[in-house]
């Protein structure tokens, strides 16, 4: 009895899964392929069309079918009919495809989940003669250059020309690309119309700018031009309602073939420049005959070639300069232009220098050796040698005089005074010693006079208000910022002295001021990002402060014992 039931239990679940299985069979979705024709052309496009009575197992993987084919669009459709109560549902996926080779090709089964498509097959022929000079078709590509044997990095024109007698749609261009050159897009599109073969077209000219960068042998491949060509049966259909159906069809262009040249075995120098014109110039912030001892002056150099890139421009400031001299470039501006169909290239340095000492320096001279693509000779771009002159300044001619023996408080500092050394005149030395002998017998007697006990009173000790700038000044000395200290001491400038320029304002100040502003200048200028020490600017300038502040106060003193 239990072996009874064990037997049936174990026959019900056979009977079951079979059921099961067939009701899947019978709900599988029938998928069917279809071709809209074939035989297909290798140049145009045809649509594989697959049909769904129901909703499949998944989304569709085409993926299969970029093996042999290119997919140029991809449309779903859906539709649902019912007749005589009878519900009938469609689905439908359009695949617009180009052949990637000829032959008999087959579509393969594509898997919707679960579900697939069966297997279909298609011919794809060779395509028709291409386009001769002596043909008259609807629409063809013209490629040509304006030279077929460059020298290597020589500047070479590629034109392309898409005559056409229909209107076309959704055209799309496979951009010109070359493994061993630099190639621009001039990025813009001329139109024409053009009689050709006794036919009138209307012709699209896309140039590009090729620039070889390995001698030899170089092919440039056809460009292709894809685009959608409304069918002919369309073509008389004018009602408004009416879609349009295209083909979308490949059309290429001829291939060229150039011969690039190496470099002349006669070109000797390092730098290799093939151009039509090269011009070199440059410029100065002030004359570099005249020039101050410590006061900085800009150098500008701009290089400007015709036919090649900015890439295959040379360094322009590698000269070697007097020791004396230091340089300290900026980074160097390059551009590209276009003039009318050739390529601009500029580059452009700027260089500070500053002179550390007095005395008259030679910079070498700036040669370019290049190319004359128009003349095939050896030509120099050249700026000759210049005469760089440091002469000194006002601040040159000042020197140390010692203070005279006088009395002085213990409490006092001793400023050590600077004044410009003035030449011999022995009248006016006659006066100032006359002059200097009175007021020390007068002053001998004001002493004299006074109480022996009573304590000499101290002088009071230097107050000076502190304006905006000398408090930023001082911030700036105590955090080492040397662009807020040049800051700072162009607008104390200003305020006293109505100088715009360190290199002026440091002629105003005492020597002790005048070196430490010449280190922060030369320090702003230097292309080492060096730490500056604001400490040693700061009491000089404290100094300086003082030394006016003590002359002022001498000149509010007695009046003069003897006025002349």
């Amino acid at each position: 009895m239990m072996i009874y039931s064990c037997a049936h239990r174990v026959l019900f679940a056979l009977l079951y899964l079979f059921a099961f299985s067939l009701m899947n069979v019978a709900h599988a979705a029938d998928i069917k392929v279809k071709i809209d024709r074939n035989p297909v052309d290798i140049q145009e496009s045809f649509q594989i069309i697959f049909t769904a009575n129901e909703s499949p197992d998944d989304d569709p993987d085409f993926s299969s079918l970029n093996k042999d084919f290119e997919i140029l669009n991809q449309a779903e459709q859906q539709s649902t009919q019912i007749i005589n109560w009878k519900r009938t549902k469609s689905i439908q996926w359009v695949l617009t495809v180009m052949a990637k080779r000829t032959g008999n090709l087959i579509v393969p089964a594509i898997h919707f989940g679960k579900d697939s498509s069966r297997v279909t097959a298609v011919i794809v022929k060779e395509a028709q003669s291409q386009t001769n000079a002596n043909s008259n078709e609807d629409l063809f590509l013209q490629a040509s250059v304006d030279n077929d044997t460059p020298y290597i990095q020589e500047q070479v024109s590629y034109t392309l020309k898409i005559f056409s007698k229909i209107n076309v749609v959704q055209a799309q261009l496979v951009p010109l690309e070359l493994s061993d050159a630099v190639t621009v897009n001039l990025s813009k599109q001329e139109k024409y119309i053009e009689e050709y073969n006794g036919e009138s077209y209307e012709v699209t000219e896309i140039k590009y700018l090729i620039f070889p960068q390995k001698s030899g042998s170089m092919t440039i491949a056809p460009l292709t031009l894809t685009a959608g060509i409304v069918l002919a049966s369309q073509r008389r259909n004018n009602s408004f309602f009416s879609q349009q159906r295209t083909r979308n069809k490949r059309f290429d262009s001829n291939s060229i073939h150039l011969n690039v040249q190496a470099k002349p075995a006669n070109q000797a120098s390092s730098v290799w420049l093939p151009a039509e014109q090269v011009e070199i110039a440059e410029k100065w912030s002030i004359d570099p005959q005249n020039i101050t001892l410590g006061e900085p002056v800009t150098r500008t150099v701009r290089l400007l070639v015709k036919g090649v890139t900015v890439s295959a421009l040379p360094e322009l400031h590698k000269q070697k300069l007097a020791k004396q001299i230091k340089g300290y470039p900026d980074q160097p501006i390059l551009k590209e232009t276009l003039q009318g169909n050739a390529l601009i290239a500029t580059r452009e340095e700027k260089i500070a220098l500053i002179a550390s000492e007095v005395g008259t320096y030679t910079l070498p001279a700036i040669e370019i050796p290049w190319w004359n693509t128009l003349t095939e000779t050896q030509e120099m771009a050249v700026i000759p040698e210049k005469q760089f002159i440091v002469v000194a300044g006002e601040l040159s001619n000042i020197v140390d005089i010692q203070p005279a023996i006088a009395v002085q408080n213990p409490d006092e500092e001793v400023i050590t005074e600077k004044v410009v050394a003035q030449p011999e005149n022995k009248l006016w030395f006659a006066l100032a010693l006359f002059f200097g002998s009175a007021w020390l017998l007068t002053l001998l007697y004001l002493i004299a006079t006074r109480k022996a006990n009573k304590k000499i009173a101290k002088p009071q000790k230097i107050e000076q208000k502190s304006s905006g700038s000398i408090k930023l000044l001082k911030q700036a000395c105590a955090d080492n910022d040397r662009d807020k200290a040049k800051q700072a001491l162009l607008a104390w400038g200003r305020e006293h002295c109505q100088k715009n320029n360190l290199a002026a304002i440091a002629k105003e100040c005492d020597s002790a001021l005048s070196k430490e502003i010449q280190g922060l200048n030369m320090a702003l200028y230097s292309k080492a990002n060096s730490s500056w020490q604001g400490e040693a600017l700061w009491q000089a300038f404290q100094k300086n402060e003082q030394l006016k502040f003590a002359s002022k106060q001498t000149d509010d003193g007695l009046p003069p014992l003897f006025k002349i």
